[in-house]
Order: structure tokens, then sequence, then C-alpha cells
């Protein structure tokens, strides 16, 4: 398949499966394998260590191999979005460098807790999926400046979420969302949050706290 370079796209080649070869490939530091039909990942994916970017969205995984806890160099992004996942491997919780994490378009009815544990998150993704709560632990993820969790089923956001004090957005679109927790007015640096689409809440008199402060609320 020709010399080996740092970066890697087979988007959209219809491979089925993956070659072989590839996972030889040790100097890779980006690889991109969307859209192509793929049921699994093989455990020597974890061979890649140097991978500072990993696309796996558009295909048909159902489960993950826990060799992805490998990749500790894997900080850029995790591309995972439109498979068949309803659970992560534990070993993701290796990956405490990782910035950016794309699990939207899934099966996920339950949180995937582990993901509380990847600490350098700053832009998490989770939309379009079946869960109706976030757990406690979410306020875990200290650096996170970006919550996408738009058309869900969350009637609610845990009470923990005041402390994760890098807020910048949040997205509940398309979740029939009851009640929010006041402790958003705590979010120094929350601008925009996201309520589009949504019939079931009744606007609390803190949100022209939350405006003041300067949040801009989509209603």
């Amino acid at each position: 398949m020709g010399e080996l370079k740092p970066h890697l796209s087979l988007w959209k080649q219809r491979l089925g499966a993956v070659p072989d070869e590839i996972w030889r490939r040790t100097d890779l530091q980006a690889l991109v394998l969307a859209d192509n039909d793929l049921t699994e990942i093989s455990e020597r994916v974890g061979d890649l260590r140097q991978l500072r970017m990993l696309d796996l969205g558009h295909n048909r995984l159902s489960e993950l191999p826990a060799g992805l806890g490998r990749l500790e160099e894997l900080r850029d992004f995790l591309y995972l979005h439109d498979n068949r996942l309803t659970q992560l491997p534990d070993s993701l919780g290796r990956l405490r460098r990782l910035r950016y994490l794309n699990i939207s378009g899934n099966a996920f009815e339950v949180f995937p807790e582990i993901v509380t544990t990847m600490v350098g998150l700053i832009e998490l993704r989770v939309t379009d999926n079946r869960l109706t709560e976030l757990p406690p632990s979410i306020s875990q993820l200290t650096n996170l400046r970006e919550l996408h969790l738009r058309n869900n089923q969350l009637a609610t956001l845990p009470d923990s979420v005041r402390v994760m004090r890098e807020l910048r957005q949040i997205d509940l679109r398309g979740n029939p969302v009851t009640s929010l927790p006041e402790g958003l007015i705590a979010l120094p640096r929350l601008e925009k949050l996201d309520l589009r689409w949504i019939t079931t809440l009744e606007p609390p008199r803190w949100f022209s706290e939350l405006e003041a402060n300067g949040c801009v609320i989509y209603l």
C-alpha cells in the first residue's frame, strides 16, 4: 500500500474489514477508517501507539476492543459516531489526554461512565442516543467546554454540573427537559444554553440571572 506516512485516510473505501497491514503502521499519527461498513476493530489497533487522531465513525461497530486504551498519545480526536455502540470498554479511561470525543448516533441507553474519567476532554458529543440521565460523576470533566446532548431522553441535568466551571456551551435540544439545576448560575464561562425543540420546560425565574451573567439562552 505504498510508503509509510504519519497520516492515512481510508474514508469510504468499502473495506468491510481493516487490512492487517494497517496495524503494522506504527508511525501513524492520524488514521481515518470512517464509512467502511466495519463490524469489528482488531485488538491490534492498540499497537498504533503514536496515534493522535482516530476516526471510526459511520460504520457498524457494536463493540470496541480494549486495545484502544493503549493509545495513550490519542489527544486530538476520537470519532465513534454513527455506529451501534451500547457501551465502551473500561480501558478508554486511560485516554486522559484526549480532548475531543464524539459518541453521537449510537444506541447508548446508559451514559458510559468511563467517559467521566477522561479528564482531558474539552468537547464531548453524545447527541442522538437514548440517555435518560447523566451520572453525577460527569462533574469530573472539569476541563470540558462543550457538552452536546441533543436528541436524547433527558429530563434534567445533575446538580453536580455546577462545578464544571470551564463549560461554555450546553446543547439540550430535543430532550424532554422538565427542570434544570439552578447551579448553572455558578458557571462563570457559560455562553450558550440551547433548549430549542423542548416543549416540557417552564423557564425558571433564575434564567434572567443566567442571562445577566452573559449566557444566551435559546428557547
